[in-house]
């Protein structure tokens, strides 16, 4: 299948394209500037295309990602070059508009799917991410696209346009006005983060965070998203109407109207003790690694970058509220904490099983014949610096005494000290060593 990305030379249009080139497919991106699509086509595998057009007639799926202003164009531009058959996406962040243009030139016997992905280009993966899916027709391609996005366990949501755009009024539009009115008064006020943080409380902490992932992105989507969306503007006027009420409540000291107000505001939220719950893990899950972190310093640890998806295994050498530094090998490498997460110990083992060199010891050790060797198999396979244990040959002939069995183990440690310390924990499980 050949997919186009209309726009794929950076972010999501970008993301998109990387993730289905590794899934296989044949991508083709477009972009504006020639040097940079080839310089992204080349940096990802796939095939960069100048002419938006030629690119749409050559596939078989057409994914409009281009700005939210520019988007109705593009899709008058490409839609007729759908091939018979074939389907036609968008995936910005307002649905009423694009839908109604794709219904007005798709081409005959091509269908058009309208879409909305609710993350940006900083995600590993689809898991757990929400999909939102808008189609007007009757379209063979839902259910294939649908069985897609489940497959990579995303959350899919199938609405029709008015309603998505009803709905991120509110999850974006309101959300994200507010976010950036409160950071846009910090810095209007001069306040100091960094010093503010030592202040505060870990709500506080996960707000700022949540805050300077709205106001990092590009504040040229961020205006795109607040002025295209057709509730926008009633959303962000009942948003001030009704903090300026606040306000006045405060001003003139009416305690009661108030309290009402905010008891009437947390009555509205679907369950208080669930958004509890949840803010609760987030806080303890921030704090509980940078335990893990402190408790590690002095040992081998395995940290992969969240973005890049990388792993760096080394000793951890010391460890701040904000950055990490391990040894690997010779170098010595410092992280954001906020970049990276630990491995546990069974994903260490198993990144060090598919990607360290390994050796292969057999060992030959006699038991009590009342031994399990499926049971010595595995527990050897759980220890430390093991990459396998398999139990190749089980012997109870002459030189063994009766009562008793020999089993041999073939196991795979990544180096000579894993060896020792395995016949060492054989022979202290009452084993003789042959």
């Amino acid at each position: 299948m050949i997919v186009s990305i209309i726009g794929g030379t950076r972010g999501l249009g970008y993301w998109i394209a990387r993730f289905l080139k590794k899934e296989g497919l044949r991508v083709i991106i477009t972009g504006r500037d020639h040097d940079a699509g080839m310089e992204a086509a080349s940096r990802i595998g796939v095939e960069y295309c100048g002419d938006n057009v030629q690119a749409a007639s050559r596939a078989d799926v057409v994914v409009v990602s281009v700005p939210i202003d520019v988007t109705a164009d593009v899709i008058r531009e490409v839609a007729p070059q759908v091939r018979k058959g074939g389907l036609l996406m968008d995936v910005t962040s307002v649905k009423e508009e694009p839908a109604r243009v794709m219904e007005e030139s798709i081409g005959d016997g091509a269908h058009h799917l309208p879409a909305h992905p609710m993350f940006g280009p900083r995600v590993s993966s689809l898991e757990g991410q929400v999909v939102v899916l808008t189609p007007t027709q009757e379209n063979p391609w839902v259910d294939t696209v649908i069985e897609f996005l489940e497959k990579h366990k995303a959350r899919v949501i199938v609405t029709d346009p008015a309603t998505h755009d009803r709905m991120m009024s509110v999850v974006q539009v309101l959300t994200h006005f507010a976010y950036i009115s409160i950071a846009s008064t910090l810095e209007a006020e001069g306040v100091d983060i960094r010093e503010s943080r030592k202040f505060a409380s870990p709500i506080y902490n996960l707000m700022i965070d949540t805050i300077a992932r709205i106001v990092a992105q590009n504040p040229y989507l961020a205006y795109s998203i607040q002025i295209h969306n057709p509730h926008g503007q009633d959303m962000r006027d009942s948003f001030l109407r009704t903090a300026s009420e606040l306000n006045e409540m405060l001003s003139d000291g009416r305690m009661d109207e108030f309290v009402s107000r905010m008891g009437l505001a947390a009555k509205n939220i679907d369950d208080v003790e669930a958004s509890l719950g949840r803010s609760d893990k987030a806080i303890e899950a921030l704090n509980e690694e940078l335990k893990i972190l402190k408790d590690s310093v002095g040992g081998e640890v395995g940290l992969r970058h969240i973005y890049s998806g990388k792993v760096h295994v080394g000793v951890l050498e010391s460890v701040t509220p904000d950055y990490a530094t391990l040894r690997e090998g010779k170098r010595l490498l410092r992280f954001k904490i906020s970049n990276i997460r630990v491995l546990s110990d069974d994903e260490l083992q198993m990144w060090k099983a598919e990607n360290l060199p390994t050796r292969v010891y057999d060992i030959s050790a006699v038991f009590p014949d009342t031994v399990a060797p499926h049971v010595i198999e595995y527990l050897t396979g759980l220890l430390d610096g093991v990459a396998g244990s398999e139990v190749v040959d089980v012997y109870s002939g002459p030189q063994i005494p009766d009562g008793h069995v020999s089993l041999t183990l073939r196991i795979r440690v990544f180096k000579r000290e894993d060896y020792e310390r395995v016949r060492e924990i054989l022979e202290g499980m009452g084993a003789r060593i042959r």
